[in-house]
């Protein structure tokens, strides 16, 4: 394809020189080839194109009869510029290679933050899907974690606003402060209420290095042996429960504002409690699955696949979205994306559930 394309060009060029047969010489302009090259293939075929042009050049001229001057003046700037597009090929091929290693870096350490599917408890198994992009300009800050506490399973689902390692880094604040928190806090919202002071001290850390300050959308579950579960919602995707043959998008009411944002409203997140009934399945995701979008522009429609598939449960819901969401827009996803199934385990009839249940009967 390379080949071709060169010779091709060359033809037209050489054919239309002779054709016209100006006083003005057309291969010269074949100095230019070597640079479209150079913006988009290897050096090894800038290289080739390079001396091809020369050669090209020299030949035709000579072949036309041009005075030997302006040949060699002709031949010597197609050398040099020849030379110059090698050059920036090279330059142009690190760079690429230096970008790519940084998004590697950057997505390896973001997978490292998270622990790896499927993750159990004494109430829930949890499985799913994590796949940060590293072929866009900057990876994502999505983040997921499941904390067996005293209190029940306290599950977090997560997206930082922004891209890149500061990104990164208010994700690592907030999996740190729900990590101790879920253990610590008796109550969700006391959890919530970490979170959102982890992601305070993150901003203010952040504007004295001149990053600016981030908010977190999150939905935070407490799961115990009761058939229902309590959630604090601020400013995320909603849940979908899967049940009976039907989806549909958990009762959560208005969502409250994103981590980082308390101080813009008056009162406090309060949690909202919504039925898990046996043998349900609850989803939740990030918006880089409900804002994937189609080559005609449309947006992914998550509701509408959950219920097709809750007819015919598929062994891996995870998989089977993630296959889908690829079908559906035809190419890999530009944006991070974490999916988590989250079934219950069978086990509330343990000493350790009905412990739990007897701790959630007191309410926050």
């Amino acid at each position: 394809m390379f080949a071709a394309g060169i010779a091709c060009v060359t033809v037209v060029v050489v054919a239309l020189d002779v054709y016209a047969g100006t006083a003005v010489r057309l291969p010269p302009l074949l100095i230019f080839l070597p640079a479209i090259v150079a913006a988009l293939g290897s050096v090894w075929q800038t290289a080739v194109a390079s001396a091809w042009v020369v050669l090209v050049v020299a030949g035709t001229l000579a072949f036309l009869g041009a005075a030997p001057d302006d040949n060699r003046l002709a031949t010597g700037f197609t050398t040099v510029f020849g030379v110059m597009s090698v050059l920036g090929c090279r330059y142009r091929v690190r760079r690429e290679e230096e970008v790519r290693r940084l998004r590697s870096a950057a997505a390896a350490l973001q997978r490292q933050i998270v622990r790896p599917l499927p993750l159990r408890t004494g109430d829930v198994v949890v499985n799913g899907l994590y796949q940060p992009v590293e072929e866009d300009a900057m990876v994502g800050g999505d983040m997921y974690e499941v904390a067996d506490s005293p209190y029940g399973t306290r599950v977090l689902i997560a997206d930082v606003q922004g891209k890149g390692l500061p990104a990164i880094g208010s994700a690592l604040a907030v999996l740190g402060a729900f990590r101790e928190a879920a253990y610590r806090e008796e109550t969700l919202t006391g959890v919530v209420d970490a979170m959102e002071s982890a992601v305070a001290r993150q901003n203010a850390f952040a504007t004295q290095t001149g990053e600016p300050e981030r908010m977190v959308t999150a939905l935070v579950l407490d799961i115990g042996p009761a058939l229902e579960v309590e959630a604090v919602n601020c400013g995320h995707i909603a849940p979908y429960v899967i049940h009976d043959g039907d989806a549909y998008q958990a009762a959560l009411g208005e969502p409250a504002v994103p981590l980082g944002l308390a101080g813009l409203v008056a009162g406090p997140r309060r949690g909202t409690r919504f039925p898990y009934p046996e043998g349900a399945t609850l989803l939740l995701c990030t918006d880089g699955v409900t804002e994937a979008r189609d080559r005609d522009g449309a947006f992914y429609p998550l509701e509408e696949r959950l219920r097709a598939w809750a007819l015919a449960p598929p062994g891996d819901l995870a998989e089977t979205l993630e296959t889908d969401l690829r079908h559906f827009t035809g190419a890999a996803p530009r944006d991070d994306v974490a999916v988590l199934a989250v079934r219950r385990t069978g086990r509330s009839d343990s000493p350790e559930g009905r412990a739990r249940a007897a701790i959630g009967s007191r309410g926050p």
